[in-house]
């Protein structure tokens, strides 16, 4: 392998083993990383997304992935591990696995690094991690714990004329390296509509920058591709300006259709979103699911921050069984599991066949006649209760597609002598009695409910606790609350690797035996 051929150029002379051996401290994170940690695995995943046919890479690929792991693990900028890296001439030098007189590579080359492997990659290296921790006996299958929590973007958001001037911006630098006298023009035009609207209220302002904005988009829209035989520049400025046209497309629809949901916020980071988490906030939502017993973070994923956070539980699952062909058993999730789609795909036997458990919504698990004992009539417009009263006729909540509504009259239900079990919360000024919702999903939520009454349901949501001291961990003390660049694909490998890097912390203690009998890690 590429690894393999490149050994002899870091081979540590006697004299330099010699001073590391005399000076290295006796203890240290690191040094457990170095000696627990398969690196070679990990070697022989990097090297895959280096070529031989492109020459001889200058740094060995599995020192560019130790040294952005001390970035990590040390919360240091390019730069500034770099840096460290050169001047710490035993610690940082000897987990590298290099001489002491040896040249650390430029910053850049991190970045480079980063561009190479890609979200893929990086994921591909924490797979790796996760099969050898199984492959020392270190993860089991018997419940996954999984949670999410939120990532502020790294821009601020602007305002909404602001958000336009940004977009027209960004077309015009893209159309001024096609045709600059177009781009001159329509700046020239850009300038007329602010003198024309300086004094005009926000929403005429509005209004001419919007169809100035369109006006440059039609213009991108009428461009044709290059020929094949093009130049490569020619390919890449094509690339450039499908990639500002998609992006002008999506804020113009925005605008146009504003109650539809998933706004673009910035022309800096166009896959960032506005979600709520507690808050509302812009950025991301960061999803992982966590071995129970070795509390080792085995899948993750980062969506939009209105991303569908019950359905990625599907994801996370299958992510997991297709890298490392297991079973998973059961999978405690909070609240947001409570979601009969997820319920359904999970727990199906001829699927994926897991046991999920999650909390009831609040709102449901009153101690009254399930609704599962309320009728349907053939057509599905009304049903009938135990004591033979028929409802009213049915209506949906957009909200819940999957829901039908049906209410009975308050007058039916006060004399009903079925209402201390069937509508026991009813209220004496209601303006009506028992509502009853049949869902597409109502075995499912039926089963979650019944499975809430069970001690196995306690016993697994006591173990819970541990997906949020590991998000604690990830997000406070390894940096993890806040993106460090921009789009989706670059924050995924960002907490993909500060996933990694408390991975391997934590297998470190697992294998030295520094763990509590608790789960939690000493020291």
């Amino acid at each position: 392998m590429l690894a393999e051929h490149l050994d002899f150029l870091f081979v540590i002379p006697p004299e330099d083993r010699c001073i590391y051996e005399r000076l290295l401290p006796q203890q240290s994170p690191l040094l457990d990383a170095l000696e627990l940690i398969d690196w070679n695995a990990l070697d022989t995943v990097v090297c895959r997304y280096y070529s031989k046919d492109h020459g001889q890479p200058a740094i060995p690929p599995l020192i560019m992935l130790k040294l952005e792991y001390l970035r990590y693990h040390f919360r240091l900028s390019n730069r500034q591990v770099v840096a460290r890296a050169q001047t710490d001439l035993l610690l940082l030098r000897w987990f590298l696995q290099v001489p002491i007189q040896f040249m650390m590579p430029d910053a850049s080359s991190l970045t480079k690094f980063r561009g190479r492997l890609g979200a893929d990659g990086f994921k591909a290296v924490f797979d790796q991690l996760i099969a050898s921790a199984r492959q020392a006996g270190l993860v089991q299958d018997r419940l996954r714990l999984k949670d999410a929590t939120h990532i502020l973007a790294n821009v601020a958001v602007p305002t909404t004329l602001t958000l336009l001037a940004q977009l027209r911006r960004k077309m015009l630098d893209v159309i001024g390296q096609i045709d600059p006298e177009v781009a001159a023009g329509f700046e020239i035009q850009a300038e007329q509509v602010r003198l024309d609207t300086e004094q005009a209220e926000p929403e005429l302002k509005l209004q001419e920058r919007l169809a100035l904005v369109i006006d440059i988009l039609l213009w991108l829209q009428e461009q044709t591709a290059p020929l094949q035989e093009a130049s490569l520049y020619e390919q890449r400025l094509w690339q450039k300006l499908l990639s500002v046209r998609q992006l002008a497309e999506k804020i113009v629809n925005d605008f146009q259709n504003p109650g539809q949901g998933d706004r673009t916020l910035s022309v800096v980071d166009p896959d960032a979103r506005q979600g709520k988490h507690g808050e509302f906030y812009d950025g991301y939502l960061l999803d992982i699911m966590v071995d129970a017993d070795s509390q080792l973070i085995t899948q993750l994923e980062v969506l939009p921050a209105n991303g569908q956070e019950a359905m990625d539980a599907v994801h996370l699952v299958q992510m997991e069984q297709q890298a490392h062909g297991n079973q998973i058993k059961q999978l405690s999730i909070d609240g947001a599991g409570f979601h009969g789609p997820m319920l359904r795909e999970l727990e199906d036997p001829a699927s994926l066949a897991v046991d999920v458990i999650a909390p009831p919504s609040k709102s449901i698990t009153l101690d009254r006649t399930s609704s599962a004992e309320f009728e349907l009539n053939e057509d599905g417009t009304r049903v009938t209760c135990p004591a033979g009263v028929t409802s009213n006729a049915a209506w949906t909540k957009k909200e819940h597609p999957n829901a039908t509504f049906f209410d009975f009259p308050k007058r039916a239900c006060a004399s009903c002598p079925l209402r201390p079990q069937c509508h026991p919360d009813m209220k004496p000024n209601a303006r009506q009695g028992r509502r009853v919702s049949k869902n597409e999903y109502e075995l499912e939520y039926e089963r979650a409910r019944e499975k809430s009454k069970t001690t196995a349901y306690q016993e697994v949501r006591r173990e819970h606790p541990a997906v949020e001291r590991k998000i604690n961990e990830i997000v406070r003390h390894q940096g993890g609350r806040r993106a460090q660049f921009w789009g989706r694909a670059k924050v995924m490998s960002q907490q993909t690797m500060t996933c990694f890097t408390v991975n391997v912390k934590r297998i470190a203690k697992l294998l030295k035996g520094e763990v509590h009998e608790s789960g939690i890690a000493m020291g």
